[in-house]
């Protein structure tokens, strides 16, 4: 028997009102922002373009996916990651002494310095000068944000399942 048309009308209007969530295989595109203690911004795409990625392909670290596990699409909502959800505890075994000779004559030591080295694999290396002598430059490989409690501010723009075609 054929279905009347405020039945297709009401099938049509629930279909529509189904939320795409996040899960762990989700296509996401969101704006999102990270924020020190202090409130200023380390990264942010809202006055950019939205970041797309799945979830589980490696572009967050898993402290940051888990938060977003269940987010509907449309939401606006901000998150406190603990630094062993984000970028971990600085490791003292990451701040190396060189010696200074290694440095080009040139360069004028200050801490806080941002240096960069090539790894094993020619990879580049960025380090921050901690601190100096006469002979000796403590550098610090950890990474700039080990240790720090940060705000992950997300706007979920929109979700998709690998399996649903794309408009």
């Amino acid at each position: 028997m054929p279905t009347s048309s405020r039945e297709m009308s009401e099938e049509v209007t629930a279909k529509d009102s189904i939320v795409n969530r996040i899960s762990a295989q989700s296509i996401v595109e969101l704006h999102f922002a990270l924020k020190l203690d202090d409130g200023s911004v380390v990264d942010s795409t809202f006055e950019k373009q939205p970041a797309k990625f799945t979830m589980g392909d490696g572009s967050l670290l898993p402290g940051f996916e888990q938060v977003l596990i269940g987010l509907p699409e449309g939401v606006r909502q901000a998150f406190l990651i603990k630094p062993e959800q984000g970028f971990g505890m600085p490791n003292p075994n990451n701040v190396q002494k060189v010696k200074r000779e290694q440095f080009a004559q040139d360069i004028e030591l200050t801490e806080g310095f941002m240096v960069s080295f090539a790894d094993a694999n020619k990879a580049e290396l960025p380090g921050i000068i901690k601190s100096f002598d006469e002979q000796w430059v403590w550098v610090d490989f950890n990474h700039p944000l080990a240790g720090k409690t940060l705000t992950f501010d997300v706007q979920i723009i929109s979700v998709r399942q690998p399996d649903q075609m794309s408009d």
